[in-house]
């Protein structure tokens, strides 16, 4: 299966993780074009090829137009940016509605625009736990500003257009000393950033290197995208990328690496005679390409939530991250009828689940399994009906066309413009794909 591993050595921010899916091979230019949907003024991308401490990588900047104000600093990786108006906002500290907005109502991907919103609630959610408001009000100021909003939604872009392979990470690691944001002089790591990545379970250790290494949005990527911390495992590296950050390391190069490969997941391990040679046997020996991944199951019997309790749970879980959730009826002891409740997540986010069905639910234990899935490659397309363009989710197996969705929203925007029912928008998506 395609595996995407981000060694954060030396930290991790928007710019240099775009920078190094830039260098695996994401087209700058194509890039550019997708984040002209977002419709922002004031703004073009600068791609050079540069060296951190001896090691060459790319390095991506978002340089704001002349007629763009106010400026601010940028202390995570050294870079001055100009801050200011553009067509939706005369306020660089936009909140999360705004920012929300902006990007749904724009032409992107439907996975793109929920990524890049997902990313976003992450850093809201801290920063309202650290204000004491609620993640619709927050503020973003600096994460608000038109840069750190390319960021975002340039990173959600990359990764697509990398053909989105499953994403580990290295264990996370944080430098010493202060810094400067929102709320004052603070002891490393910002109050942002700890409570991202503590919300997601991330352990977090400090090196030696002095200053900001993880900003708040490369602790929110990570939070949202890596199913995993820990060290290289059975990966076979085809690609290496690296990402440059805006200072030169004291000890260690500003420099994200990112390895792209094929993981072998191992059906069964066996004890082996000492110096007898192991063999790993992949789980898709069957010779299919399809992709594989391990997640997590949580369950739960309740007979006694209330059901609006129990949507809102639902809700609160989609909207963390997880991959499902779902309720089924149940026959419970005594023969009172209950809910089965189940979560479907990425398997290091298993215990920040647990927690939260711990907290919002009547559950008094949450059990937990592996499960091994085996996906279609997935691929959204624009197809043309008469009643416009549809993003339709395509489903392939050894290289032929075996699944095709219409994309909700989609379908539903375009029923609306036209006046017609949503089915019939549906069945003119897919008949434009040919199966």
């Amino acid at each position: 299966m395609k595996t995407l591993h981000l060694d954060i050595f030396s930290g991790i921010s928007g710019d240099m993780f775009i920078g190094a899916l830039l260098d695996l091979g994401v087209d700058a230019h194509q890039l550019e074009h997708e984040l002209a949907k977002l419709e922002l003024d004031g703004f073009h991308l600068h791609v050079s090829r540069q060296e951190r401490g001896g090691i060459a990588g790319t390095k991506f900047d978002v340089h704001l137009s002349d007629h763009v104000q106010a400026q601010h600093y940028d202390h995570g990786h050294g870079h001055k940016h100009k801050h200011g108006e553009d067509k939706h906002s005369h306020d660089h500290a936009r909140n999360f509605s705004e920012i929300k907005q902006l990007i749904t109502a724009s032409k992107l991907s439907a996975w793109v625009k929920d990524k890049a919103v997902a990313v976003f609630h992450r850093i809201a959610v801290a920063e309202g736990k650290i204000h004491g408001h609620p993640p619709e009000q927050v503020h973003f100021h600096e994460v608000g500003a038109v840069d750190s909003i390319v960021d975002i939604v340039g990173a959600c872009l990359a990764l697509e257009m990398l053909g989105r392979p499953r994403v580990v990470a290295s264990a996370a690691v944080e430098g010493t000393g202060t810094v400067k944001c929102a709320h004052g002089i603070f002891p490393l790591p910002a109050p942002a950033t700890l409570e991202i990545l503590g919300a997601r379970g991330v352990a977090l250790s400090q090196c030696e290197e002095p200053g900001e290494l993880i900003t708040p949005t490369g602790a929110a990527i990570l939070a949202e995208f890596a199913e995993s911390f820990g060290p290289l495992k059975n990966l076979t590296a085809q690609k290496i990328g690296y990402g440059l950050g805006g200072r030169q390391g004291r000890a260690r190069p500003n420099v994200l690496r990112a390895v792209l490969g094929v993981e072998e997941v191992l059906s069964a391990q066996c004890a082996v005679p000492s110096g007898a040679a192991v063999v790993a046997v992949a789980a898709d020996a069957g010779g299919h390409d399809w992709e594989t991944d391990v997640i997590a199951v949580l369950e739960t019997n309740l007979d006694d939530i209330n059901a609006e309790i129990l949507g809102a749970f639902v809700e609160s879980a989609l909207a963390a991250g997880a991959l499902d959730v779902f309720h089924t009826p149940i026959q419970m002891k005594k023969n009172r009828p209950g809910v089965l409740l189940t979560v479907l997540c990425a398997e290091g986010a298993a215990d920040q689940f647990t927690e939260l069905m711990l907290r919002q639910t009547s559950a008094f234990g949450v059990r937990r399994a592996p499960a091994q899935r085996r996906k279609l490659r997935r691929e959204i397309r624009r197809v043309g009906t008469p009643f416009g363009e549809v993003e339709v989710k395509l489903g392939f197996l050894d290289g032929a066309l075996v699944q095709a969705a219409p994309e909700f929203e989609s379908c539903r925007r375009l029923a609306a413009q036209a006046g017609v029912p949503l089915k019939q928008v549906y069945a003119a998506a897919v008949k434009a794909v040919e199966l």
